[in-house]
């Protein structure tokens, strides 16, 4: 099928939220029943790239939409102070590089800066070596631990929902976590680490009071079984050190680090490995549901495919039966849970010295609308957004990609950042008006 019909068969299958979706670039009217979420003003961006079809920024959602009413009405009292919303963002390096979630975050709680809830689930990657970080939060080492990722062939420790783990061991590690975002004001007063202890060791929390003395903050909560430690911290703070003291034979493995500080609001996590399929996160993850908990998603903004399709033998009903699993495992833990399908964007694979189209992409495309079909779930439709098949050279051409022709530049992400966040603005806006 040619891929022009495929698109109109998709967009009879699917329908954008309310057919008189107004352009995204235009104020809303308030009127005297406003609701908070009504309020929302959409992010103004450049629009000069003639490549970028801004025309389809939009969430595709299909019959079913309970759950985005659901959702829609929880996030006005979120934002009005009378509950707590969780997003989860999960993918794979375009993830893990954090500058697309963080954007999508960032422009969302500068907006509702009186809706900032927890900063949430984080983890050090760059604790190990050669493993990068998300910008808006920095990690120092005392010394290189070890790494696991979901992507090995058998790692070498029992994973959780980040799907990655950095482990101490034979000797004491101190590793120091700084929150980097100045227009957000995440200070935590709790913590709880995510880990798995051999040899008795008990992890320590330190930190510097305000009259700059050492704190040293012991759990007021082990358990093991769920494998956390959760720390009362005695005061807000945007900064503290995990201290590991391991002798010969103790170890510590890190899985996750939740930073908490009981207001309600919003709380947005960013969860990716770099080079993560969905077969990574079902299969080599023991504990995702158990970390699950912790979250208790009420959106959850899938961007898992680019890995999937990568090769040359691209299966999409398995595609589609891992998604299945993985929506069936989240829903265990909230079953009002809504899902927001990123497609894959478009990308170019390595052959021998050139790159090649890679053409999977319109047929991940295709499956994303399907399952979001089958689960209630909406699409936004990164693929055709940034211009459809080829249209990564493009992006490379004006420095909104990198030469790997798969990833984007810092800037290319802060784009489609902004683009997401206003096509769920949009809906958003459409749901508090019927």
């Amino acid at each position: 099928m040619k891929k022009n019909n495929i698109f109109q068969l998709l967009l009879t299958i699917c329908i954008i939220i309310l057919s008189g979706c107004t352009n995204a670039q235009q104020t809303t009217q308030a009127t005297e029943n406003t609701t908070v979420t009504e309020s929302i003003m959409f992010i103004e961006f450049d629009t000069n790239y003639a490549f970028i079809n801004y025309d389809t920024n939009h969430l595709f959602i299909g019959r079913d939409t309970s759950a985005f009413r659901k959702l829609a009405a929880k996030w006005d009292a979120a934002i009005s102070g009378n509950g707590n919303l969780s997003i989860m963002q999960i993918g794979a390096s375009h993830v893990q590089g954090g500058t697309f979630p963080h954007r999508v975050r960032r422009n969302i709680l500068t907006q509702f800066s009186e809706a900032v809830a927890d900063r949430g689930m984080i983890f050090p990657y760059s604790a190990a070596v050669k493993c990068n970080n998300p910008y808006d939060y920095k990690v120092s080492r005392s010394h290189d631990l070890t790494l696991t990722r979901n992507v090995y062939k058998e790692p070498a420790e029992r994973l959780g929902l980040c799907g990655i783990a950095v482990t101490a061991e034979n000797d004491t590690v101190e590793i120091g976590i700084k929150l980097n975002e100045p227009e957000i004001n995440f200070a935590t007063n709790r913590i709880i680490l995510l880990g798995e202890a051999r040899g008795g060791i008990v992890p320590l929390i330190k930190l510097t009071d305000i009259d700059n003395n050492e704190v040293i903050r012991q759990p007021i909560e082990v358990d093991t079984i769920l494998r956390r430690y959760t720390y009362d911290l005695g005061q807000a703070v945007d900064s503290f050190r995990i201290y590991l003291p391991c002798s010969e034979g103790q170890s510590f493995a890190i899985t996750g680090v939740y930073l908490a500080n009981g207001a309600p609001g919003i709380s947005f996590h960013s969860i990716g490995v770099n080079g993560a399929a969905l077969g990574d996160y079902i299969n080599k993850c023991p504990y995702f549901k158990q970390d699950l908990e912790l979250l208790k998603p009420d959106l959850v903004i899938f961007g898992i495919g680019i890995n999937d399709a990568s090769g040359n033998n691209f299966d999409t009903i398995a595609f589609r039966k891992r998604y299945k699993q993985l929506i069936d495992s989240i829903r265990s833990v909230n079953p009002d849970c809504a899902f927001i399908f990123v497609t894959n964007n478009d990308s170019f694979r390595r052959v021998k010295r050139s790159h090649v189209c890679n053409e999977n992409a319109p047929l991940a495309r295709e499956a994303f609308f399907r399952i979001a079909e089958d689960c209630g779930g909406a699409v936004w439709d990164q693929f055709v957004v940034m211009g459809g098949l080829g249209s990564m050279k493009t992006w490379q051409n004006n420095n909104l990609a990198q030469r790997d022709h798969i990833h984007f530049t810092r800037k290319g992400y802060e784009i489609l950042g902004d683009l997401l966040s206003n096509a769920i603005f949009e809906m958003l806006l459409n749901l508090s008006r019927q």
